[in-house]
């Protein structure tokens, strides 16, 4: 089964934005091609931007801190627990009879 993708946010944006920056800016013409270049390119800083913030929030919301909050503490738990273990490991170790 492959993964599930989740959709962009802009992703019709981005398909219906390029070719009308092309239009716009004469992507026909040799002479105009470096318009095309600077307005693509501000295009994909500016979505860059929305990325980063975008990932940004959802790194900062409430439900990531609590994950990160839960793993944190299982993973102290999950280590006292392996902690115990090696020591009643080692005890019956010294209890076992030597051959």
């Amino acid at each position: 089964e492959q993964p599930r993708r989740l959709p962009l946010r802009g992703q019709w944006g981005l398909w219906c934005t390029m070719p009308t920056l092309f239009v716009l800016a004469g992507a026909d013409a040799p002479d105009k091609t470096d318009v095309v270049v600077k307005k693509v390119q501000e295009y994909v800083k500016q979505a860059t931007e929305a990325v980063k913030t975008a990932f940004t929030t959802v790194h900062e919301s409430e439900a990531a801190q609590q994950a990160r909050r839960w793993l944190s503490d299982n993973a102290n738990l999950v280590k006292q627990q392996l902690a115990r273990l090696k020591e009643q490991l080692a005890e019956l170790w010294k209890l076992t009879p030597t051959a």
